[in-house]
């Protein structure tokens, strides 16, 4: 759509579109200030929506249920999760400090028996030479999964810029898309099977979230239930939480019946012990967490690559052939670099062609994974070293470009080839051994310029996106 326009209607069409997003609320701070709240503008995204392979999206979606099961029964596997771990908690100390919180919660007892998941399962489309495409997962984020409340308002937007270009049938096909119901949907259910209609919610949030405005979507759903929620600091929690001889957990003498952590995935999350003390203190209560340590660390790097090997699948679906073939279909090759003669095979076939890989680190948050030349920089300094097992290898990924206008503030319009990414959320909540619930409840496309090799929307790489099926 976008090649066939004069360049007349398409800058009338982006500045309809930079007005509807507004309207429609998919917005981003401007300005990582305290005074800043204020400063308000639309949040990136495409002019266009972009095509996707019904097929593999339809695939996507329906595997989504497996991954939920598949992380909480990593969660509960403490064996897998020592043995899995065992190499990268030796070199890599914020994986090492989430780990040691495990531990201890394992010798103490787990405190809540109620387990909320809210995660969010990435892939793109890997098209290799005269072959159909064929998906295969990034990553799978059990922490903070960002991007369900602005994409639930992204659709209107794309349909009303169609409809303004005369593409009405285009329009119609838009799908509709609301993570944060559903997200808030599991986030009432483990509220309501917590028992205390007197208890919050808690939002643990940075001291400035650029992201506010998807967050506030699903607190919003929340307060539709009467849910009562608060958004706290790990210093809010430090100051002012504490249990009682239950291990219920008050701050500022309310009781938290649910945390819900929008924080504490990376290590500059964690600005002092207090954020520490913090999180052990939540870990220890008998609020549910979401997520709880362990399905914390089911959703590291080390974790993904270990899963891929051969029967290890198995191990959490043994009577489910095809819940794990299902599963399998969307890995990518991935590689260890623990020392021994598996890793130096892996750091040998890195060094050779090192375009054929990514390099990732145990981190979230978009903007950490090493591409080419850097590939053999890293290597050649670690290879001999345990620092090596601080990270896997993964095959890079193939998706065939497509031609959009990236629509950001303050940036040209231009048409760019751009390459997708495609997120889907999924929801769960267990209560002892019982699946209470367990749901995909949306979508997201992100889209960025093909010269950017990593990097998200809050990375200020990606933009919002909406598939549009064929």
């Amino acid at each position: 759509i976008s090649v066939l326009m004069n360049s007349a209607l398409i800058k009338e069409l982006a500045e309809e579109a930079k007005d509807s997003a507004v309207t429609q609320g998919v917005l981003m701070r401007l300005q990582e200030t305290p005074n800043s709240s204020e400063v308000v503008s639309f949040a990136p995204f495409t002019l266009f929506p972009t095509p996707v392979p019904k097929a593999v999206f339809s695939q996507a979606l329906a595997v989504q249920t497996h991954y939920n099961t598949l992380v909480d029964k990593i969660s509960q596997d403490a064996d897998f999760l020592q043995e899995a771990l065992a190499s990268t908690i030796t070199v890599d100390d914020f994986t090492a400090r989430l780990f040691k919180i495990h531990q201890q919660i394992l010798k103490e007892g787990r405190s809540q028996s109620i387990v909320l998941g809210l995660n969010r399962s990435d892939y793109m489309l890997d098209q290799r030479e005269n072959d159909t495409p064929s998906l295969k997962q990034i990553e799978i984020n059990t922490i903070a999964a960002s991007f369900g409340g602005l994409s639930s308002r992204t659709p209107d937007v794309h349909r009303h810029i169609l409809k303004m270009a005369g593409r009405l049938e285009e329009s119609e096909r838009i799908l509709d898309n609301n993570p944060a119901a559903g997200l808030a949907r599991a986030i009432a259910k483990a509220w309501e099977l917590y028992g205390s209609e007197k208890a919050v919610v808690v939002f643990l949030v940075e001291d400035v979230q650029r992201n506010i405005f998807d967050q506030r979507y699903v607190e919003y759903e929340l307060w539709k239930r009467n849910i009562h929620v608060i958004r706290l600091r790990f210093e809010d929690v430090f100051k002012a939480g504490s249990l009682d001889q239950d291990k219920r957990l008050f701050v500022d003498g309310k009781e938290v019946g649910v945390v819900y952590f929008r924080n504490g995935y990376m290590p500059d999350n964690y600005t002092s012990e207090q954020s520490w003390d913090a999180r052990l203190l939540m870990e220890r209560s008998r609020a549910v967490k979401c997520p709880d340590i362990s399905t914390h660390l089911a959703g590291t790097k080390k974790v993904q690559q270990v899963l891929a090997r051969p029967g290890v699948l198995e191990r959490f679906f043994p009577d489910q052939p095809q819940a794990v073939q299902q599963i399998r279909a969307t890995f990518a090759g991935l590689y260890t670099l623990d020392l021994g003669p598996e890793g130096d095979k892996t750091v040998s076939m890195a060094l050779a062609a090192p375009e054929r890989f990514v390099l990732k680190p145990q981190r979230e948050g978009g903007g950490n994974n090493i591409y080419g030349s850097e590939i053999c920089q890293v290597l050649e300094q670690v290879k001999e070293s345990t620092e090596r097992t601080a990270y896997i290898l993964m095959d890079k990924i193939h998706p065939t470009p497509v031609r959009n206008y990236l629509m950001r503030q303050g940036s040209p319009l231009k048409i760019s080839n751009c390459l997708s990414e495609l997120g889907v959320f999924g929801a769960y909540v267990r209560q002892g051994k019982d699946m209470v619930t367990n749901e995909c409840v949306g979508h997201l496309l992100r889209t960025k310029s093909s010269e950017h090799s990593d990097g998200g929307v809050a990375a200020g790489v990606a933009v919002l996106d909406n598939p549009l099926l064929f």
